[in-house]
């Protein structure tokens, strides 16, 4: 497996461009499922997850094409489905691939999906899922790993989710648009990546008002059509860069940003002394210049659903403590084991105590280079940017966590002044190599 190599201690600055959105890609893929003609994606990251969903898509004998090597872009057709199962052996890895059932029970009236991989950050059930599809008139079994989905046509209905979920609200959205009659979900999750997602299912002629407000009403329709779309970039790569700059005492552009998906992000970093302003350029599109010069301070963290702070962000936010002035509490709600990072910088010589899913960090710590095993995909990021300030060397293993979410990390760091490299077992380090 490769390693992340990381000499700590430099400076970041320089311009970063933020990929896609992982998190808007995948279920925008899998809507590609809802309609024969050809559906264009733009703005797509080159991310393990992305590839993995690509793979089931052919799996299920979808046309799945990029122009460009490594792809950013896929024209997906899914003119035919011979094959209305996402099997283990493929999605084992990725929970996202649970939203096929939606758009494949929607459209065909079948659908046999793995219950979904992923992270090991808890246990993430899709019973939610199964729920609301069951109200939408779908008969489902769950045997030996896998949901079997059946419904002649799905039929609308009112929906309240029991608790918010991202990605439930996504799966039934794309179930809804092709249900006989109005669908009303309530309890919706309000994620940038919702109203992305209904943007493009309008394109392709889903009648939806209301994503991204707690209420969505779905006039259902007959069929959908083909449609081109951007997805939005990547909040969550656009936060880990600005922790970057500030843990490094740095001064980073972002640009291909979209600040207002940040809000409650950029307003923590600022109580803790950084400097983050947003920019405008000639084209209209708009950037972030984050300077870390200041002194960082302690702050207080609590997970929440957006628009709140992302849990996705924790990990960097701890990493980031570690080098403020004072004690920060830090308290996860949405993921019941989302601190396994926690012993790896303590490791490096954080200080820091955890109690179930709170955290007490006391700063600043002088971190030392050690080596260290990622757990999940976001606590990859947080060691990666501990071991951007630590001295001497940091080994990351089991860096293909961090592959599944973010672009070339190591090759955006390198560019703006991290001494850090890919090491693949058999292979020199070297830093210049191409990944």
């Amino acid at each position: 497996m490769d390693q992340f190599k990381i000499s700590g201690g430099r400076k970041l600055e320089g311009t970063v461009r933020i990929s896609g959105a992982k998190n808007a890609a995948l279920p925008a893929m899998a809507a590609a499922l809802l309609t024969a003609d050809p559906v264009r994606l733009e703005n797509i990251p080159h991310v393990r997850d992305i590839i993995t969903m690509a793979k089931l898509l052919a799996h299920m004998r979808c046309r799945v094409e990029s122009p460009d090597i490594p792809p950013s872009s896929f024209v997906i057709q899914a003119q035919t489905v011979s094959h209305a199962e996402a099997p283990y052996e493929l999605v084992k890895t990725m929970r996202a691939s649970v939203l096929t059932l939606g758009p494949l029970v929607a459209r065909f009236g079948y659908a046999r999906v793995s219950l979904p991989g992923g992270c090991a950050i808890g246990a993430r059930p899709i019973d939610l899922h199964i729920q609301a599809l069951e109200k939408l008139g779908a008969t489902i079994h769950v045997d030996h790993g896998y949901v079997e989905a059946r419904a002649k046509r799905l039929r609308g209905a009112t929906f309240r989710f029991p608790k918010i979920t991202v990605t439930g609200t996504e799966n039934i959205l794309t179930a809804a648009v092709l249900a006989q009659g109005e669908t009303i979900l309530e309890n919706c999750a309000l994620e940038p990546e919702i109203p992305d997602l209904a943007a493009l299912l309008a394109k392709m002629g889903a009648k939806i008002e209301g994503a991204g407000t707690p209420t969505i009403r779905v006039e259902g329709v007959e069929q959908l059509h083909g449609a081109e779309h951007a997805v939005i970039p990547d909040r969550i790569e656009a936060g880990t860069f600005i922790v970057a700059a500030a843990i490094t005492r740095g001064n980073l552009l972002l640009t291909h940003c979209e600040p207002r998906h940040l809000g409650a992000i950029i307003d923590k970093l600022k109580s803790c002394g950084v400097d983050i302003r947003c920019e405008h350029f000639s084209d209209g599109a708009a950037g972030l210049r984050v300077r870390g010069s200041g002194k960082l301070v302690a702050a207080d963290l609590t997970t929440e659903e957006y628009p709140g702070f992302a849990t996705d962000m924790q990990a960097q936010f701890m990493a980031l403590a570690t080098q403020a002035d004072g004690v920060s509490h830090i308290r996860e709600t949405i993921f019941e084991n989302r601190m396994l990072h926690a012993s790896e910088m303590i490791r490096m010589g954080a200080n820091i105590l955890i109690d179930g899913n709170s955290a007490i960090v006391t700063g600043p710590s002088p971190l030392s280079g050690a080596p260290v095993t990622a757990s999940d995909l976001r606590a990859s990021a947080g060691l990666v940017l501990a071991g951007l300030v630590a001295s001497n060397t940091t080994t990351i293993d089991r860096v293909y966590h961090i592959d599944r979410g973010y672009e070339r990390i190591e090759e955006k760091l390198r560019a703006v002044g991290a001494c850090i490299e890919r090491i693949s077992p058999g292979l020199e380090p070297n830093a210049g190599d191409e990944v």
